[in-house]
């Protein structure tokens, strides 16, 4: 058997046995999802626009699904649906993938049926921003052609196989997919648990920290590490703590503080009430977010 013919095997293999798991999720096919167990579907967060979605099926069945679990900051969800007919999708190992990794991406096609496209991992560990600006770490990046609407499918190997779940383009060509690993699927399970894991959300825009040096160094002001606020919103966490826009955020919860993503890093592992050090101007002052006024060193 010649290589194209192992490789139409493999695509005609892959699309029969996933096929018929791979849904449409929105109206118009907006994005993919994944059947991962009986009732319950895997896509993207940035897939849903309210706790109900439509989900349509490779055989042209549409119905109505509802949000289980919703990752926005991991762009990830589960939504609870009548999957009758559809096997749930194996697990392989997305830890073990590596560059030269042959996969297939399988995502829903408008009004029913199953895309299935092959390519190969062309990268591993990337980071990307999520929907709502924080870093994920360790995608993998891999060639196999996804048209819009592909998105929270499924990155599959010649066994059709998770090891991956397709969330964005990154230019021609190129696609990244969050690893089918054992930190993943932990993920799953807790959000078809109904697990939906909260951050504080502090409520500030920020100016990165070498906006944040140039503007300081303008009014002649010294130099420091950090994150600069450009506004807060009303009736947020930062607005009850008293942190002004202008305000030089350096400390968070007792880390460091120099770019957004050591922000959103230190948010992450943060519950209200926690302490957050500024600079306002030259004076350097402590506010407790999510408890009391704030508060300046030897305050009472």
């Amino acid at each position: 058997m010649s290589v194209i013919e192992e490789l139409q095997t493999a695509v005609t293999t892959v699309a029969e046995s996933v096929g018929p798991s791979i849904v449409g999720i929105g109206r118009g096919t907006r994005g993919s999802g994944v059947v991962v167990a009986d009732g319950k579907v895997l896509t993207n967060a940035h897939n849903l626009r309210g706790d109900e979605v439509t989900v349509t099926f490779a055989d042209g069945r549409r119905t109505r699904g509802t949000v289980a679990g919703w990752d926005g900051d991991g762009d990830l969800a589960i939504v609870d649906v009548d999957t009758a007919g559809a096997t749930p999708v194996s697990w392989a190992e997305g830890a073990d993938l590596a560059v030269g990794t042959a996969v297939f991406g399988a995502s829903a096609s408008h009004g029913g049926g199953t895309r299935v496209t092959f390519g190969m991992v062309s990268a591993v560990a990337r980071p990307f921003r999520g929907p709502g600006g924080r870093r994920i770490d360790g995608s993998v990046e891999h060639t196999a052609p996804l048209a819009p609407g592909s998105s929270g499918g499924a990155l599959l190997d010649a066994q059709g196989q998770l090891v991956g779940i397709n969330t964005n383009r990154i230019g021609e060509g190129f696609y990244l997919a969050l690893p089918a690993d054992a930190t993943l699927h932990g993920r799953v399970d807790a959000l078809a648990r109904g697990e939906s894991p909260t951050r504080p959300r502090l409520g500030v825009a920020v100016a990165p920290s070498h906006v944040a040096r140039r503007l300081r160094r303008s009014v002649g002001l010294p130099e420091r590490d950090g994150i600069l606020v450009r506004g807060v919103e009303d009736d947020s966490l930062a607005a009850a703590a008293g942190i002004q826009s202008g305000d030089l955020i350096v400390d968070v919860g007792g880390k460091a503080v120099a770019d957004a993503d050591d922000l959103y890093a230190a948010l992450g592992s943060l519950e209200p009430p926690f302490a957050v050090t500024l600079v306002r101007g030259t004076d350097e002052r402590t506010v407790e977010v999510g408890g009391a006024k704030p508060r300046t060193p030897g305050d009472a």
